[in-house]
């Protein structure tokens, strides 16, 4: 590890003993998982918690606020029973531009791998190949394997609400919101879940958001003026030349300094008082 690398891990360590704890997470999505505490109902909860993790946290909060609420005490429950009675549950719910029939498609699909599966785990590791060092492929496979079951029922199209839910990486996105998902499901510490014991977190890649990509240009880890695939990978194999076994450690607290700090980038009062700050400003 080079001195530059060495200084920039002492940065994150302070960051993520700073805000790497369970009464942090709130306003973050990930508060959503944590209402239940049987892993089938955890793990639909991430899944929907992530895939509207997009827009103002305020808003967000409020939507799963709202969509949690129709869903009841057992997210689980409700996708095994859904039917025409739950899609009506749903019709009124929106999130900027999801849909309750958005949520109500990819729900309907979730019941069918949870019958098939039992666990949206268990449909995951199907599409992971024992070669592979990254997610990339298996969370392609996961994405398309929804989508394509569902346009078997529906004359081959996808809906476009069901596609930007399930934006998977084949395309080149950075697919913040389902990297994000993975990270709640695979990691294991006092933020993230940990439910999923048969992904390696080292595989892991870093949801780059405008934040994270913000603050990974401050710290030198890429140049990309737009975040994408090839952005996500190149953040993800810096932070792995600190941390080989987990490069998505540190994205949490990371991302605190610009979610709960609101860190533009630009140098405002104040700024001396950020782990980051030494760094930032001898760019």
């Amino acid at each position: 590890m080079s001195e530059q690398q060495a200084k920039i891990r002492d940065v994150l360590d302070r960051l993520y003993d700073k805000y790497n704890h369970r009464d942090c997470i709130k306003p973050d999505p990930l508060q959503f998982v944590y209402r239940y505490s049987e892993p089938g109902d955890m793990e639909i909860a991430g899944l929907l918690a992530a895939d509207l993790a997009y827009g103002r946290v305020q808003q967000i909060e409020k939507s799963l606020t709202d969509l949690f609420g129709r869903i009841g005490a057992s997210p689980y429950e409700f996708v095994i029973g859904f039917g025409e009675e739950e899609r009506q549950e749903l019709s009124g719910f929106k999130h900027r531009f999801t849909t309750g029939r958005d949520i109500s498609d990819l729900l309907e699909l979730l019941k069918r791998v949870l019958n098939q599966y039992g666990s949206i785990e268990e449909f995951f590791l199907r599409g992971c190949d024992p070669g592979d060092n990254e997610t990339i492929g298996a969370l392609s496979k996961f994405c398309d394997s929804l989508c394509a079951m569902y346009a078997a029922g529906h004359g081959g199209q996808v809906s476009r609400g069901l596609k930007y839910l399930l934006a998977g990486p084949a395309g080149g996105s950075a697919s913040k919101r389902l990297n994000l998902f993975l990270r709640w499901m695979v990691r294991d510490d006092e933020v993230d879940a940990g439910l999923w014991k048969s992904v390696d977190k080292a595989a892991l890649i870093v949801p780059v958001d405008v934040h994270i990509g913000r603050l990974c240009r401050i710290l030198g880890f890429h140049s990309r003026k737009t975040v994408s695939l090839g952005s996500a990978v190149e953040i993800t194999r810096a932070f792995a030349e600190i941390e080989p076994d987990d490069p998505v450690k540190y994205d949490f607290s990371l991302s605190r300094v610009g979610i709960v700090e609101n860190c533009t980038g630009q140098r405002r009062g104040g700024c001396e008082l950020c782990e980051l700050f030494e760094i930032c400003f001898e760019q």
